[in-house]
């Protein structure tokens, strides 16, 4: 058998940053190198995302994933068994196919991207690349280091709603490097920190390490965005830009409006054009990530419109799935693509999902999830798809770190910066 064949797959279950459970699977070829990989998991979900196979029932609050470990260790090594694990749109396809649902359903979501990651680490070590290059080979691409989009405040479905808006975070638009970016990440945070510090504002840690100190108004925490800035020494606006992360699917009723709970406020969708538009207007924003719901197809060609000198990224909206992506070039709407590998559930699924943002010549982002593990393999990722721009989370806990870590052995291989240009519409 030749070395590069599945000989085992194997798969157990571990913790995410969040103490619940997830997959992690291993593969050995027939030469004796072993690969393995872990998958995330979201806290603010698209309804549209692959699914998760959970065991419900009383053990582990019913978040367990024997059932997906057993999906793994039986049906999956058996299909897999002998295949070539250099053939990974294959074993993609095969694993769609056994599934047989739309969704990934039957067999999970988080058991079939176990295996299709670790198959591309395995592919890797037999092949004798970093797993970066090979992840190039795959998508065709030159590699470059990503520019980081980071979480300094947090809030909604992240920080037990202690801020309505999601996230609010720091893009170093200015730095000339990776190694420059992280330096200045790390000073914004820590100003941040000392401003809550000093004002007495009681912070939790939200679960990607942004700071939730519970404002009432998204405006008191956009002014303490741009005093961290100061503090740190940068300028707002030519060094350093804020995005966000507005979550607007976990804000809106029944009814299709969105309510402001901390403000007793509820908004139409028109009515949430205008107050991002304000909010640009007044502060150095550069990125809004779902500004308005997943499903509101009606007004995100306002939005996009009225907003159109901003990257417009959407992530709920397009739960990384082509179809959905194009269905929005169509339409004209939004010019970004949050990309997260496990809201598809397959390597080439993630593969094909990027293609259509390039296609379209909207920009991506290569996204974590809230729930996350000490695996690096984004990193690799975002560096070998070339995929422009990064959102790890804040610089806090190792599930984090690691892959920030990661970018900065990578940066030794002399890869090319990508800057602020990846920006759309830039």
């Amino acid at each position: 058998m030749s070395a590069s064949r599945i000989h085992r797959v194997h798969a157990r279950q571990i913790l995410d940053s969040r103490s619940r459970p997830t997959v992690e699977a291993e593969i050995t070829l027939a030469g004796g190198q072993t690969a393995r990989a872990s998958v995330p998991s979201g806290a603010s979900k698209g309804k549209a995302e692959a699914v998760e196979l959970r065991d419900g029932g009383e053990a582990w609050n019913g978040l367990g994933v024997s059932r997906a470990v057993s999906n793994v260790s039986g049906e999956i090594a058996r299909l897999l068994d002998g295949h070539d694990v250099l053939d990974q749109a294959g074993l993609d396809e095969k694993l769609r196919e056994a599934d047989g649902t739309p969704n990934l359903a039957r067999l999970g979501a988080n058991a079939t991207l176990a295996v299709s990651l670790a198959a591309v680490r395995a592919a890797a070590k037999v092949s004798g690349l970093p797993v970066y290059r090979r992840i190039a080979e795959l998508a065709n691409t030159t590699p470059t280091l990503p520019l980081p989009m980071v979480n300094i405040l947090s809030g909604g479905l992240h920080a037990g709603r202690g801020m309505d808006v999601q996230d609010f975070l720091m893009i170093p638009v200015g730095a000339r490097s990776y190694s420059e970016a992280l330096a200045w990440i790390c000073r914004v945070r820590s100003a941040a920190a000392e401003l809550c510090a000093e004002q007495g504002i009681t912070t939790l840690l939200a679960d990607e390490g942004g700071l939730s100190p519970g404002f009432e108004r998204s405006e008191q925490a956009l002014d303490l965005m741009v005093a961290a800035f100061e503090r740190a020494g940068l300028a707002p606006g030519e060094q350093v830009a804020i995005a966000l992360d507005v979550a607007a699917s976990s804000l809106q009723d029944d009814a299709g409006q969105y309510r402001f709970d901390r403000l007793q406020r509820t908004c139409s969708a028109l009515e949430m054009i205008e107050l991002q538009r304000q909010w640009v207007q007044a502060y150095p924003i550069v990125s809004i990530e779902d500004g308005l719901g997943e499903d509101d197809w009606d007004h995100w060609p306002a939005m996009t419109q009225a907003l159109d000198s901003r990257q417009l990224v959407g992530d709920d909206l397009f739960a990384t799935q082509p179809s959905r992506i194009n269905r929005a070039v169509e339409s004209g709407i939004a010019n970004a693509v949050l990309i997260k590998v496990n809201q598809n559930g397959l390597f080439s699924g993630a593969l094909a999902a990027i293609d259509a943002a390039r296609r379209a010549r909207y920009a991506t982002v290569i996204s974590a999830r809230s729930g996350e593990t000490e695996d690096a393999f984004l990193a690799d990722f975002a560096v070998g798809v070339a995929g422009g721009q990064i959102k790890i989370g804040s610089v806090r806990s190792s599930e984090r770190l690691a892959k920030y870590n990661q970018l900065l052995r990578l940066e030794e291989e002399g890869l090319a910066w990508s800057g602020a240009s990846v920006i759309a519409p830039l």
